[in-house]
């Protein structure tokens, strides 16, 4: 390194891969191990903080003892490249070290990571994702121990692979069990974590938490949804359409346009985000609220690999995939266009909602997404103050002249046969009887347990109004 590059250096400051000590101790070596868990880096030592150079005195000597200190408090060893510089007439000592092929390196059987200007110290999971991710493996490419074929649903892996085939991002022939193997959902013959999550016969132990929230202690509507993945995101985007606000726009056309609170694409992507990339060693579940004017997405899981924050709110991101088998399965299904894409395609789809924001961060030991708005969107041409009530409350009211109708197609009936049938909760739907019921639109009939709603100008069997 010449003396031009090494000024160079030392003006840009500390950074991910550059770090300065005034003297040799053991946050050195800390560094040292936590350059080995990332990309590399180089420590000067002779340098404070703020890049004033008081230099540092060694000689040969020296430096092979700092080498073998450095040897004995790594596991595996980190061997680095000592050379000295002389910068303002003074000595100053340059320690290189690369990124070591399998991670983590340990410092006295602690381990450390770079993030940023700093040394992070890596919990007991990001241990073991470290460990993962340097093997290019994923959790949940291992075997799900004590499983076998018998414990996957051949509906649910029919279902996949038709649709699969379907999306033409992969051919489709033969035995199934040779096409799950081939793409690693069966490892020896039997399933993986991936394939139990994905066709498992029973449900997994991982659930969605969603609710509708009118404060943050305030709950109106909830729901525990428990499945296979594919299973999850569907009932989940139906619970979230179902509370959805929509207006309705008059466009000269046949039919009105719908115009919801939220880009639905953009809600689904968010949802896909939070199943594909959870860390489903956490027993923490995905939570979903949605409030008046904001909507979140939680996961348990930290960003994975070096992705940051600051790199997400660029467009050139780099994917980093904890679940590779997972995200694999939803990007042969066409549920995922392409890796490392998804919040890109979040920013284009709000792009046409004026008022709407995008806020992301990492909280506790997990990631949490909002999307928020001041006023409603109830126009494709602009967005203005009049009129967002409006356009509130008749979207309200179409879902009411939904379920009216629908009682009176399908009478006697209660609560949660109408829920499913329309693929709405049992709450929105108490809610909107309740206003029928007041505006003396239609009636319970029968006992409590056998009777059921029907419409008050409905008329029995026999002909007369009942």
């Amino acid at each position: 390194m010449n003396l031009r590059e090494l000024k160079e250096i030392i003006a840009g400051g500390e950074s991910e891969q550059i770090d300065f000590k005034s003297s040799f101790g053991k946050e050195v070596i800390e560094t040292l191990c936590a350059f080995a868990n990332h990309k590399g880096g180089v420590v000067f030592v002779g340098i404070e903080d703020s890049g004033r150079v008081i230099g540092v005195t060694c000689g040969l000597e020296t430096i092979q003892g700092w080498i073998n200190q450095i040897k004995q408090s790594t596991a595996p060893s980190i061997i680095p490249n000592i050379e000295l510089a002389t910068l303002d007439g003074k000595q100053v000592a340059v320690i290189r070290v690369g990124e070591f092929p399998v991670k983590p390196v340990a410092c006295r059987d602690r381990y450390f990571k770079r993030v940023a200007n700093s040394n992070h110290r890596l919990s007991l999971t990001e241990i073991a994702n470290l460990h993962l991710q340097s093997l290019q493996l994923s959790w949940d490419s291992y075997m799900d121990a004590g499983s076998t074929l018998a414990d996957l649903d051949r509906g649910k892996v029919q279902m996949f692979l038709k649709r699969v085939k379907e999306g033409g991002r992969l051919r489709v022939g033969g035995e199934w069990q040779a096409l799950l193997g081939k793409l690693g959902y069966l490892k020896e013959g039997l399933p993986t974590h991936a394939a139990m999550l994905l066709f498992g016969r029973n449900d997994p132990a991982y659930a969605l938490h969603i609710g509708r929230f009118k404060t943050a202690a305030t709950i109106i509507d909830d729901r525990m949804i428990r499945g296979t993945l594919f299973h999850v995101v569907e009932e989940s985007m139906k619970f979230i359409l179902s509370h959805l606000k929509v207006a309705f726009e008059i466009t000269g056309e046949i039919e009105r346009r719908e115009i919801y609170e939220y880009p639905l694409p953009a809600l689904r992507e968010l949802l896909l985000n939070a199943v594909v990339h959870r860390d489903y060693t956490s027993p923490v579940d995905i939570q979903i609220k949605i409030f008046d004017t904001a909507i979140t997405f939680f996961n348990p899981g930290k960003l994975f690999g070096d992705l940051t924050i600051e790199k997400l709110k660029g467009d050139d991101y780099q994917s980093r995939t904890r679940n590779k088998l997972i995200a694999e399965a939803f990007y042969l299904t066409r549920d995922i266009e392409k890796y490392g894409s998804g919040f890109i395609r979040v920013r284009g789809e709000i792009r046409s909602y004026p008022t709407m924001e995008f806020a992301y961060e990492e909280s506790g030991d997990g990631f949490i997404v909002t999307l928020s708005y001041q006023q409603q969107k109830i126009s494709s041409a602009s967005v203005s103050s009049e009129g967002i009530n409006e356009g509130i409350n008749e979207g309200i009211n179409e879902g009411i002249s939904l379920l009216l109708k629908h009682i009176k197609n399908a009478p006697g009936r209660r609560i949660p046969h109408v829920a499913d049938s329309l693929g709405i909760s049992a709450k929105t739907i108490e809610r909107w009887i309740a206003d029928l019921k007041r505006q003396g639109r239609i009636e319970y009939r029968g006992s409590k347990k056998a009777g059921g709603y029907y419409a008050v100008n409905a008329k029995g069997q026999n002909g007369h109004k009942e």
